[in-house]
């Protein structure tokens, strides 16, 4: 996975801390009073300060969480859940995956941690703000997976999604659930030379968003597993809308 440094250098840093936020390692990024908060999830083998340029120069008043994963991975980051390597290689030797019908041992644990973490933002907002709150939850690669399906089978209504080079998967378990995405603003990307989650992955994903009714922005780019400047971009003008 590479991020374009591009996007990191576009405009001033915003004030940066870390927080607890129940019981994960979260890097805050901008003003906790602004009107929009995005809570964005790295992938597998990744950390928050990954995705903290992007929060730093995307120029709205946006208040980004980037949590920790709980799970220690083999190269000393951080993972939502554990992945069988072995199995990952000999896949990748046939080709970039669609993860449509695994069902990860630990998504269960990370949804039930996702979801305290995000009763804990929620409770956070000061008195009179609750109602003008916009919150977005996101994530790249297996950070998004975990967000999708959040929003799926968790007890909060967001009111948008973001999901960088992702894949189905449980989708037994997703399907009676679909109702759930009726008109909900989603953004989606996916690269077209994706060696790790194929595109046609996305392109399926894309397919289940709209199939499901959500008001979806789908924003395919020439490039792997990345998040590149076009992506930046496109994400930025779809929080820009959820604001007016």
């Amino acid at each position: 996975m590479t991020l374009d440094s591009a996007a990191g250098n576009a405009r001033a840093p915003q004030s940066e801390r870390i927080l607890d936020i129940a019981g994960l390692r979260t890097t805050a990024v901008g003003n906790p009073d602004a009107p929009l908060t995005l809570v964005l999830l790295h992938g597998y083998d990744m950390k928050p300060a990954d995705l903290a340029p992007f929060a730093h120069s995307i120029g709205i008043p946006a208040y980004f969480l980037l949590p920790q994963g709980p799970v220690s991975s083999p190269n000393g980051s951080h993972a939502w859940w554990e992945v069988d390597l072995e199995a990952r290689e000999s896949a990748l030797c046939v080709g970039p995956r669609d993860l449509v019908n695994d069902h990860p041992h630990g998504l269960a644990a990370a949804r039930k941690q996702f979801g305290q973490f995000l009763a804990a933002v929620t409770a956070g907002v000061k008195p009179g703000r609750t109602s003008s709150r916009t919150i977005i939850v996101g994530g790249f690669s297996q950070g998004g997976m975990l967000a999708l399906d959040w929003v799926l089978r968790g007890n909060q209504r967001v009111d948008g999604l973001a999901l960088l080079s992702t894949s189905r998967l449980a989708l037994d378990e997703w399907e009676p659930q679909r109702e759930r995405l009726r008109n909900l603003p989603v953004f989606l990307s996916h690269g077209a030379t994706d060696r790790d989650l194929a595109f046609a992955a996305g392109e399926r994903l894309r397919d289940f968003l709209l199939e499901s009714a959500a008001q979806l922005t789908w924003t395919p780019f020439e490039g792997g597993h990345e998040i590149p400047l076009v992506v930046w971009r496109g994400l930025r003008k779809f929080l820009a809308a959820l604001l007016k």
